[in-house]
This record gives structure tokens, sequence and C-alpha cells, in this order.
């Protein structure tokens, strides 16, 4: 026997009042992106005819920052409980789908356990449970004397009995959308947060005479909601610790301690990389073979080739490294950096949209702003490319083998050809001849007898 259609509706509308925050709070970031779009991430994996996303607070915060085509917005104008928010989905889900809810707010649900959750119910309803040593705040399991599920009470409702049950719901459901619309048009409001209850679903159900599948969640991290600063960051750890094992389990990355270590994106290694303390991914990162990256540094959107270290307290977005190459200790490569093969770029060096050739070194406290610079070029340090004139940016080119004395100002536009000597000290304004030596400084002038603040009357 076939399954029925899949709908899912993800219930997205909530302020998030405790969050004390102007941004929706499923738009809080866990690794990097929105929590709802873990959830979608996750809904999507299960090919389902449909996903409506039940929007409310923040809504056109919440649409803009998921302009998807495969989403159905559903604008729950007045927040009036769980079971009214899927109400309004209800009319555009055709009477033989499957239901599946979910909470914008667990962002760590894993597709698995959605299908799970999904095979448990092809004519019933199921629901994801957990057991956790405190329960607090949580909707409690109820069960009869033979086990069987049989209705969900809410924390404020529990009796004291009820509230030691430490068995809690998840508050993700599956349910027929026939019947569950005619449920929902039987909940009221007489409990004690005057508000219909998606969970009184479970003992309208019940005796209606469905069955009602648990299925038992074994990880409490996977369904933690999100609640609060103080649970974003509890999840947030839990997905870099997820993220972190799964990079050393499946792609063989070495990491100095993977309770130190944040990917905002996605991280791609060749074999035998190693990565240190308090390294931050974001973005689309590569790694090729033999890759050492070290502490306090930050990798954005970045290829790393073969052999390459990284050192420590560097920060590079949109940089790409052949391989061999060596960065740092405190570098900053910005978009646009291209190194060449074994190209270095030491402390205190800044470098952005630049093409750097093969074997070419700026060791020490120098600024290489649009600029194109050939193989085996020696860059002084205190070296600066004075590539803006208050208008527009101009290129400086430096051709092979050229070697530039410290502390070298280069205006551009500029050419300095290969094979040349800049002298320390020089500032240059024109070109400069391949194969020749060039010192460009100012005049000495003595003036005795002066002081700064000299009276002159």
């Amino acid at each position: 026997m076939s399954s029925p259609p899949l709908s899912v509706v993800v219930l997205a509308a909530g302020e998030g009042k405790r969050m004390r925050s102007h941004t929706p709070k499923v738009l809080h970031p866990v690794a990097g992106r929105p929590m709802l779009g873990h959830v979608l991430d996750a809904a999507r994996a299960l090919q389902p005819a449909a996903i409506h996303v039940i929007h409310g607070h923040g809504a056109e915060a919440v649409r803009a920052a998921f302009p998807d085509a495969d989403l159905h917005w559903v604008h729950q104008a007045e927040r009036l409980g769980t079971g009214h928010a899927v109400k309004q989905a209800l009319p555009q889900i055709p009477d033989d789908h499957q239901v599946l809810v979910l909470c914008a707010d667990v962002p760590l649900i894993r597709p698995g356990t959605l299908r799970a959750l999904v095979a448990a119910a092809p004519q019933g309803v199921s629901v994801l449970t957990v057991n956790v040593a405190d329960p607090a705040g949580y909707g409690r399991i109820l069960r009869d004397g033979g086990d069987q599920v049989h209705g969900i009470v809410e924390e404020k409702d529990a009796t004291a009995a009820q509230r030691a049950i430490r068995e809690i719901n998840t508050g993700l459901l599956c349910l027929p959308a026939g019947p569950l619309r005619g449920w929902l048009d039987t909940l009221d409001t007489g409990n004690a947060q005057g508000e219909y209850y998606l969970t009184d679903c479970i003992g309208l159900a019940h005796a209606d005479n469905r069955r009602i599948a648990p299925v038992l969640c074994t990880d409490p991290d996977e369904v933690q909601g999100v609640n609060d600063r103080r649970q974003l960051a509890g999840v947030e750890r839990a997905c870099q610790r997820r993220q972190a094992e799964a990079l050393m389990r499946d792609q063989g990355l070495g990491l100095a301690d993977p309770a130190r270590f944040d990917l905002r994106g996605t991280l791609t290694v060749g074999r035998d990389c190693f990565i240190d303390v308090d390294v931050v991914i974001e973005g689309h990162v590569t790694l090729g073979d033999e890759v050492r990256v070290g502490p306090f540094t930050r990798l954005q959107d970045c290829v790393i080739g073969t052999g390459s270290e990284v050192l420590g307290h560097c920060d590079l977005a949109s940089a790409s490294l052949a391989a061999d190459c060596r960065v740092g200790p405190y570098a900053r490569l910005r978009p646009g950096t291209e190194l060449g093969t074994a190209a270095r770029v030491g402390n205190f060096v800044e470098v952005k949209q630049a093409r750097v050739g093969a074997g070419t070194k700026i060791n020490h406290l120098s600024y290489i702003g649009d600029a194109r610079i050939g193989d085996g070029v020696n860059v002084g340090a205190g070296t600066i490319t004075c590539n803006y004139d208050g208008r527009a940016k101009h290129v400086t080119e430096i051709g092979d083998g050229v070697f530039i004395g410290s502390n070298t100002a280069l205006v551009a536009p500029l050419h300095v050809g290969a094979g040349a000597t800049l002298g320390a000290g020089s500032t240059l304004r024109d070109d400069v001849a391949a194969d020749s030596l060039v010192v460009e400084r100012g005049e000495r002038r003595d003036i005795p007898g002066w002081r700064p603040g000299r009276d002159e009357h």
C-alpha cells in the first residue's frame, strides 16, 4: 500500500519575546543560518507535496529571508495558539494528505527522524517524544494502563502527578488532513493559556479510535526548542559538535579541540588537514590535502591549496591560495586575493583585489591593493600600493623578479618592469623600466633651532 501524499506545516509565527530582540525568533542564526532554514532543509529532504510556513511576527522580514518558490506562505494575523496556526494552512491541503507539523524553533531535527515519524502514521497519528531529566515547561505525554498514548497535557494545565512525567511532547506531529480538519473545528480555549492547542487533537484522535504512535527520539539535542538566548547558545554548541564529529568521521579532518570549532557554512577537506582551536569557517571553504589552519583564524568563501598553511590570527575572505602558500600570522586577505604557488604573506599584511605570483614574498607590514604582482617578487616591509585617488581605484603592475625596498609607496596607475630594483623609502609615480634601479626620495632639509609650538612674536 502506497503512502498518502505529504504536506508539511511549519509553525514560524511566534514573536519570541524571551529573545528580547527586534529580529523575529525564527531568523536567529544557528551555525550561520536562520533556524527556520535548518527546518526547511529537513522538510525538503522528505520531498513533500507542499511546504506551508505559518508566519506572523515580522512577517515581511521572514518572507524576505526565504524567497523560495517552493514555499506556501500562510499569514496568522492573530496568534491564538498552535491549533489556530495549523488551521490557517488546512484550506490549501487536500483531505487525503498526511500533515507533518514542524516547529521553526527546533532547528536540529534530522530528516531521518522525520521519515520515521511519517512512516509511523500511515492511517493514524504519530507524535515525536523524548525523555528528559527536567521536563519543566513542556507538554507531558499521557499513556493509559496499556502504555498507549491517549493525550498530551500542557504543563500549565497538568496535575502534580502529570508534571512528574518525564516523557515530553517535542511539538512535532503527523496527522491525517481530513480528520484533522474536524478535530481543529472542535478545539476550544478552555485552558490556562486561553489558546487553541494543537496537542488537544491527540486526545480527540484517541476518542475517535485512531491509533496514536509515539516515536521516541533518543537525542534530546535534536528536538531542543529555542525560546531564549541561553537555549539558542545551547543549540549552537550542539550543532557545532554534530558538524565537527561528521567532519572528523566522514572526511578525516583533524581538529585540535572539536568543542572550539565553528562551521557556519560548508567545509570540504582533503587528506591530513588540521585545524587548530577557535577557527571560524563561513560560507563555502575548500581545503586541499595537508592544509593546516592556525588558531583564532576566520576563513570565509576560500579555496586553500594543497600543502598551504594559514597561521594564527588571520582573516581570509573570498581568497584563493595555490599549493604550498604560507599566510600569517596576523594577515588579512580581502576579496579578490589570489596567491600563486609558494607565495608568502606575512604578519600585518593586507591584500585585496590582487594577484600575487608564485614564490613572491610580502612578509611584513604592507598593504597591497588592486595589484598584479609577478613571480619571485620581494616586497619589503612597509610597502603600500596607493590605489585610490579619492574618486577611482587604479592598478599597480609589478613584473617578475622585482625587488622592492622597505617603506616604498607605489602610486597607481603604475607599471614596474621585470627585474627592477626599487630603493627603500621611494615614492614612485612614474613607470619603471625592466632591469633598472630606481631611488626616488625628497631632498633633505635641516632647519636649525626649530622647536614645536615656539612663540613667533
